[in-house]
Formats: C-alpha cells, sequence, structure tokens
C-alpha cells in the first residue's frame, strides 16, 4: 500500500483517480450554475442552499477538497520529478514530438490553483464563513441570495475577461488530463484511445464553452 502513495505510477494513479472525480463534478457544478441564467434567482438559490446543507453533500465536499488536494500536491510532485529526471539535450531533441498540451500541464495548472484560490475566496468563503451574502426568503425560509452576488460579479468587466482567461486554461488542462488519465489507467488500445480522445476533446469543448459563456452572458443580457 505504501508502494501507492510514494511509487512514481502509484502517484500517476492517484492523481488520475483524482482528476476523474474533478472532471464529474464540473459537470455537476456546471449544471448548476446554468440556473443563474434564469429570469429567477429562486432555482439557483434553492440548489446552492442544498449543495452546502444536505449531509451528503457536505461528505461529498470533504472528498472533492481532497481530491483537489490530492489531485495538485501528485500533480506537482510528478511535473518536478519529470523536469528532473529528462536531461536538457533529451528534452530538446524530443520537444517537436511532445503533445502541445502536455508541455503545458503545470503552466495551466498553476493558472488554475491560483484562480480557485481567488474563487473560492471570492464566493464560498465569503457566503459559508463570513456572512457577507445578504437573504432571500422564500416561503418562509431564508436563503444566501448568492445568484445575486454572482450576477454582480460577472457585471464586471476585469471579473469576465479573469474568469474567460483561466476557463481556457481549464480547457488547456482537460484536454490533455481527460485522456492521460484513461491512459495512466491502463485503458490504452488503439481501438478504444480514439474514441476516449474523441470524448474527451468534446467533453473539454463543451464544459470549457459552457463555464464561459455564463460570465459573458451575464456580463452582457442580464
Amino acid at each position: 500500500m505504501s508502494n501507492l502513495f510514494t511509487s512514481s505510477i502509484g502517484k500517476k494513479l492517484l492523481m488520475s483517480l483524482a482528476g476523474l472525480f474533478l472532471i464529474v463534478f464540473l459537470v455537476v457544478h456546471l449544471s448548476i450554475n446554468f440556473l443563474v441564467l434564469l429570469n429567477s434567482h429562486e432555482p439557483f438559490n434553492k440548489a446552492a442552499h442544498f449543495m452546502s446543507s444536505n449531509l451528503l453533500i457536505k461528505l461529498m465536499e470533504i472528498i472533492l477538497f481532497g481530491g483537489f488536494l490530492i489531485h495538485m500536491i501528485y500533480g506537482l510532485i510528478v511535473s518536478i520529478q519529470n523536469m528532473l529526471a529528462r536531461p536538457k539535450n533529451y528534452s530538446q531533441s524530443n520537444n517537436s514530438q511532445s503533445s502541445f498540451f502536455s508541455k503545458y500541464m503545470f503552466h495551466t495548472a498553476v493558472v488554475l490553483t491560483i484562480f480557485l484560490v481567488l474563487h473560492l475566496l471570492d464566493f464560498y468563503i465569503k457566503s459559508k464563513f463570513l456572512g457577507e451574502v445578504s437573504d432571500v426568503v422564500y416561503n418562509g425560509k431564508p436563503y444566501h441570495d448568492l445568484a445575486s452576488m454572482v450576477l454582480a460579479r460577472f457585471k464586471m468587466g476585469w471579473v469576465v475577461i479573469i474568469y474567460v482567461v483561466a476557463l481556457l486554461g481549464l480547457g488547456f488542462h482537460l484536454h490533455h488530463g481527460f485522456q492521460s488519465a484513461f491512459q495512466t489507467l491502463g485503458l490504452n488500445h488503439p481501438v478504444y484511445t480514439p474514441v476516449i480522445k474523441r470524448i474527451g476533446l468534446i467533453y473539454t469543448i463543451l464544459v470549457t464553452l459552457g463555464f464561459i459563456c455564463i460570465p459573458v452572458l451575464v456580463y452582457y443580457f442580464k
């Protein structure tokens, strides 16, 4: 069991499993975010309340944060180990053979980590711990009015630009990470691999454009 956490293969395996878990989470997160585009704030606020108050969701939240940490920590360790193990002349001579997206996985990971910290500070921390979100009442029950908070943020042009740039970085990261995770898990086959790559590309485009369209639509039309 200790080899799973210390060996290079074990670290990549854990990073891949955590990455696949986060890939599923992004779909759930995106589907909830789309609710903010509705004319009524109620569906989004109630969905956000459910996600923050349900016991099972709270447990999944802990797993989610654990997945983030595992993916980032092992990703950093593996990247550093690869850079140290790769001779300089080897890196230069084989540079053209590397995937364009794989070469910038570390860079996009740094951008996404910074963005994630800012995103959590701006929304999660303020609503959950600082009480900086006003309440709204539906059927006699108070809810945090997160919808108004999100809409107000996305009315700021500089915030929209930061989100779009970060989400493009997410797209770069997902495009390579999706197929790389399956490859690490041993699902590397001349028949299945091209299918996985196509699914990964479709997933990446839909998820990236989906997240990008939310701040853009809010800024221009809400």
